[in-house]
């Protein structure tokens, strides 16, 4: 039986976002996240592949381009999200410091754990191994947050956010120590990274500033044509290309705060407004496609057989219980004791996978298993799920003892709940 035909192809892609939309409407009512079950379509469909021929696909070309679009769309999704105001510079450096401390003790932690447990495995390597395993995944916090009320919900956005820079930033930084030559240590890195922000302003305000202007309907994708243009050029070029998706957005989000005075005579308010709002829309819709696209290849492409590996199972549980034990004493140092569920989300994903295949070759280790990958994500993944049910039930408590004792007796009961609702 043909399976890749250009009729096959348009029926399984229609059939995969059909199937991927009603994921997300189960995951609204379940909170088992949607990634958990494109990833079990796509494993499903490999054993179908399988079934119908003796073929083997190459997908990692296809993994990898999905998982950068995937990346940008996801990054700019949340960037459009933030707004910048004085009220909320607390929240954004607190969750800033808490995905860097948190980032650098979990790369550690889970780096000594490879280093220990598996053969070969060289202490640089490790921390290679390791970085990509301790990235919040953003592209599943994200849509399953929406929920949470909005203190909560923000502080998931600017976290899970930080992170993935961050976590990139730390993987190329590691990634170019292994050539002396090109390394240019902790002064480059930073001087790298100012004159990313520099570029990032000048091309944010370009790219505003013209396409207000443009009266073509059709503008939208070329200004995500743009971006992708950006950030392939930065990549080039050694630059941190994810700070220039992210500060666009919020420049684009917050286009009051960084049009003032003279600036604001240049900026055609309106306008601009609607190409946020349309931009918003389209990059929503945009990110869906792509990581329901990456979620089922990866599928396609692991060895679920692998998870029934006993040094798998061991080595990945240790990972799982330093990335919580960590994350539950950054979060009682910062928030205090209302962490639930803040603690016990922080799952792995599209960054984990796309950072794992870019290890360079140098680097690789035979004794890794992949295996060690999905178990991590399958299982921070199960953890989220539980401690979302376990939030909404809570929840739904509150209402009901607001309906039953009134709001006097609920604001003893539960004052903090009602005054997360209030703002």
């Amino acid at each position: 039986m043909e399976i890749i035909s250009s009729y096959n192809l348009i029926i399984e892609f229609s059939v995969i976002i059909i199937l991927s939309f009603l994921f997300n409407g189960l995951s609204k009512k379940t909170n088992i996240p949607a990634v958990l079950m494109l990833i079990a379509l796509g494993v499903i469909l490999q054993y179908v592949l399988h079934y119908f021929t003796s073929e083997t696909i190459d997908f990692f070309p296809i993994l990898e381009v999905l998982g950068i679009v995937g990346l940008i769309m996801i990054v700019l999704e949340a960037a459009l999200e933030l707004e910048l105001k004085r009220e909320k510079l607390v929240p954004i450096l607190k969750s800033l410091a808490i995905a860097l401390i948190g980032l650098g003790l979990s790369t550690w932690a889970a780096a000594s754990i490879l280093y220990y447990y598996i053969p070969d495995m060289t202490m640089q390597s490790a921390w290679l191994y390791a970085t990509p395993l301790s990235i919040l995944s953003s592209a599943i916090i994200i849509p399953s947050v929406a929920g949470l009320r909005s203190k909560k919900r923000e502080f998931h956005i600017y976290e899970s956010t930080f992170s993935d820079i961050l976590g990139i930033m730390l993987f190329y930084f590691l990634t170019g120590k292994l050539n002396p030559a090109e390394d240019s240590g902790l002064v480059g890195f930073t001087g790298n990274f100012m004159l990313t922000i520099m570029i990032s302003l000048i091309a944010s305000y370009a790219i505003i500033l013209v396409f207000q202007k443009i009266k073509s309907n059709v503008k939208l994708f070329l200004m995500i044509a743009v971006l992708l243009l950006l950030y392939a050029l930065g990549k080039k070029m050694h630059l941190s290309s994810l700070i220039i998706i992210l500060i666009f957005g919020l420049v684009i989000a917050n286009m009051k705060l960084f049009f003032k005075g003279k600036l604001s005579r240049w900026l055609d308010y309106e306008k601009a407004h609607q190409i946020y709002h349309e931009l918003h829309t389209i990059t929503g819709e945009t990110a869906f496609v792509v990581r329901t696209l990456f979620f089922v290849i990866f599928g396609l492409t692991i060895a679920i057989t692998s998870l029934f590996n006993l040094q798998v199972a061991l080595i990945s549980s240790m990972l799982i219980l330093s990335i919580y034990g960590i994350r539950i004493v950054l979060l009682l140092i910062f928030e205090g004791k209302d962490i639930t569920p803040q603690a016990f989300i922080a799952p792995r994903g599209l960054i984990t996978v796309l950072l794992f295949y870019a290890i360079p070759e140098e680097a690789k280790i035979a004794g890794f298993e992949p295996g060690i990958l999905l178990f991590v994500i399958i299982g921070t993944s199960l953890i989220m799920t539980f401690a979302m049910i376990y939030e909404k039930r809570r929840s739904s408590k509150a209402v009901d003892l607001a309906n039953s004792k009134g709001v006097g007796a609920v604001k003893w009961k539960v004052p903090s709940v009602l005054e997360e609702e209030d703002k």
